[in-house]
């Protein structure tokens, strides 16, 4: 058992990602990592309703998102507001619009490889 499965053991997360093959690959990396309950919303409404009734204890946010609003950042507000540990994605080179806000969060590039995704998850995680 590596330490990042130590970490995520039994935790519960959320994944927003607007691409549903997407958040089902990362649903199912994390639970291989040890996490517990993983909660899968498509886009920010489906991300809210999920915080409303779930305390989070880590959540994976795609940053761009098809539809209204476009980005990920309300939900990433409502989580901080909560202390809740945030790992962004991004497909896009350069995107650095979450720095300002969110200092402390790891971004992970698209296409990610596993380990590093876990990696940032665990970092995310041990700096609560």
């Amino acid at each position: 058992m590596s330490q990042s499965d130590v970490v995520l053991n039994g935790k519960r997360c959320l994944v927003l990602d607007d691409e549903f093959l997407i958040a089902l690959d990362i649903q199912q990396i994390l639970e291989a990592a040890g996490a517990g309950d993983v909660v899968c919303a498509g886009n920010v409404t489906d991300a809210l309703a999920a915080l409303e009734r779930t305390p989070f204890d880590i959540a994976v946010l795609d940053l761009k998102l098809s539809g209204t609003p476009p980005t990920s950042l309300v939900v990433a507000d409502a989580l901080a507001k909560r202390g809740t540990p945030i790992v962004f994605l991004t497909g896009v080179r350069g995107d650095d619009v979450h720095t300002a806000r969110f200092p402390h969060a790891p971004v992970v590039s698209k296409p990610y490889e596993t380990a590093l995704l876990i990696q940032a998850v665990a970092r995310a995680l041990l700096s609560k």
